[in-house]
């Protein structure tokens, strides 16, 4: 089956034949999405790309104006990239693109301290894994690209308006919405809900689902504030965070445009007694000038808002017709910036999921391994950011003293944000001893991990092999062999109707894309050339035949019957 050449247009829609509400103030669409932030929207951009009709409401106004939630890590810019959105979103970041470091020093005068890291990608190694990149582009940035690219693909998104009430039932979800600037109410009848509405989900507490691990951690103050001389204190120090450490004024600093607008993480500690209302411009002012070494710097306080960092993961990601995705599925420490990456693949895994199912070619089942799969990342991914908030002393984090008394020894991050796999789930093959979070980054085609990067050539044009990923199941298998792969993987499509797409990789007239420079495709997968390699929408490597089969439409069809939950 051949691949479509406008990868911008949205597919076809599952959901199309749902029936509109039956009159005035009611509302049917396959999926509601409550919450609005970057998970919610996030899963917007990758329903609307799979054609899947669907309605998002948020009880704000409009997209967040504070500048957090910077980090997107190389994943999630994948995520971007085959959603079309990446490059509206690194415009956004031009301002940022040159910060990479993470600084930790007493103060800003003087040459105390040291770089954490001083480049995020050294020697740019990360090509060799991936097409993409990380991106330093705040949460008030990123938030309206999302918006944006989300209505274009024809979403519904209600802002200023809540979730009054939900009602479960084994077939659906009805829900009653509120604007809140009319007071009208409407009426949903969704098939299912997407459950993206933060920390304190009112949805999750509905359900009754708990949560597990430490619970919180430590609470800051986020200020923001202009300071013109402040980047000459900064020099040419481009870094993405610096923590000062002074113990009378330790804080964070964070660049929003490295000229005259900042943000600055302080301590906050409620479990003192101190209020939000302590915080006043004066003490603000008082504290940065303290931590930055300068008692003269000119400080304009614009805006002040509390955080909690917490380490708590729900126990369960679905109930029924209803799926918990991002904040209101797990809570994270900032450091790092896992909980908002972590929350963003959430909605990348569930939107194929339930695409799949709505649009018929894959059984209800494949749906609980969305908890299958994402809860026990969550668990790794969160106990590696509480790790990182002790390795980098975090300013009002102070965790429980460990064995030998030091915090241990710097670690990577691109193994948790790049190589986390699925030992179980819609995956065929994996081995279920295999840790979440490998040691060490390990892409070479296993079941249940990403799919290897490799440059090709469509024609004339130079794409990765995880541009082929988003719509449906691909096949891979050699142009040269012979082996029967890709005529059984035509066969079993047009029986079946599931939307599997099968490429033959190689050089000469058989060949349906070509591996830049001649170069093998099936040695970084872990097969020889007779064998195939089976990936998902999402890119994750679903299942691998390592050399040729005797029979391969028969061995295709079980794989596929397994990996979908059909019966």
């Amino acid at each position: 089956m051949k691949e479509r050449a406008d990868r911008s247009a949205p597919r076809s829609d599952p959901g199309a034949a749902s029936e509109p509400g039956p009159g005035p103030g009611s509302l049917r669409v396959p999926v509601l999405i409550v919450g609005g932030s970057l998970v919610g929207l996030s899963a917007s951009v990758f329903l609307g790309r799979l054609g899947v009709r669907h309605t998002l409401v948020e009880r704000h106004t409009g997209t967040s104006r504070h500048p957090r939630g910077r980090g997107n890590n190389v994943r999630t810019m994948e995520l971007f990239r085959v959603s079309g959105t990446e490059p509206d979103i690194r415009r956004a970041a031009a301002t940022l693109a040159g910060n990479h470091g993470i600084l930790q020093t007493p103060t800003l005068v003087g040459d105390a301290g040291e770089w954490l890291f001083k480049d995020i990608d050294p020697g740019n190694g990360l090509a060799r894994f991936s097409p993409s990149s990380w991106c330093l582009c705040s949460q008030n940035d990123l938030e309206p690209q999302l918006l944006r690219h989300a209505r274009d693909l024809g979403g519904d998104l209600r802002f200023g308006t809540e979730l009054l009430s939900f009602e479960p039932a084994a077939d659906g979800v009805t829900a009653v919405l509120k604007s809140r600037e009319t007071g009208e109410h409407t009426t949903v009848r969704a098939d299912y809900l997407i459950a993206a509405d933060g920390p304190r989900s009112p949805v999750r507490e509905q359900l009754g689902i708990g949560q597990s691990g430490p619970g919180d951690l430590f609470h800051n103050i986020s200020v923001t504030f202009r300071s013109r001389r402040l980047a000459d204190v900064v020099g040419d120090r481009r870094f993405i965070v610096c923590y000062l450490t002074d113990p009378d004024a330790d804080g964070a600093l964070l660049p929003v445009d490295n000229r005259e607008n900042w943000v600055f993480h302080a301590p906050w500690h409620p479990e003192r007694g101190e209020t939000l209302e302590d915080f006043t411009d004066e003490r603000c002012a008082a504290h940065i000038r303290r931590a930055a070494g300068d008692p003269d710097l000119d400080i304009e306080i614009t805006g002040r808002a509390p955080w909690h960092a917490a380490q708590r993961v729900a126990r369960g990601y679905r109930a029924g017709r209803v799926l918990l995705a991002g904040d209101s599925a797990h809570e994270m420490s900032p450091t790092g910036a896992f909980g908002s990456n972590t929350g963003i693949q959430d909605a990348h895994n569930l939107a194929w999921k339930l695409a799949a199912v709505i649009g018929g070619w894959a059984g209800d089942g494949l749906l609980d391994t969305y908890d299958a799969e994402r809860r026990p990342v969550a668990e790794a991914t969160s106990a590696r950011a509480a790790a990182r908030s002790t390795e980098h002393s975090h300013p009002g984090f102070a965790p429980p003293p460990t064995p030998g008394g030091g915090p241990g020894p710097q670690r990577g991050i691109l193994n948790v944000a790049l190589g986390y796999r699925y030992p179980r789930g819609a995956v065929v093959g994996a081995d279920p001893a295999t840790p979440v979070v490998p040691e060490g980054l390990d892409l070479t085609g296993a079941p249940g991990s990403r799919a290897p990067h490799l440059w090709l050539l469509r024609g004339g044009e130079r794409i990765s092999t995880l541009d082929l990923y988003e719509d449906a199941p691909v096949l891979l298998s050699d142009a040269a062999e012979g082996t029967g792969w890709h005529e059984a993987a035509l066969r079993l499509a047009d029986d079946t109707g599931i939307p599997l797409r099968s490429h033959r990789l190689g050089d000469g007239p058989g060949a349906d894309l070509a591996v830049e420079d001649g170069a093998d495709w099936a040695r970084p997968h872990g097969v020889t050339r007779g064998g195939a390699v089976l990936v998902r929408p999402d890119g994750f490597v679903a299942w691998r035949s390592p050399g040729p089969a005797t029979d391969p439409g028969p061995l295709l069809r079980r794989t596929l019957t397994a990996v979908l939950s059909l019966t």
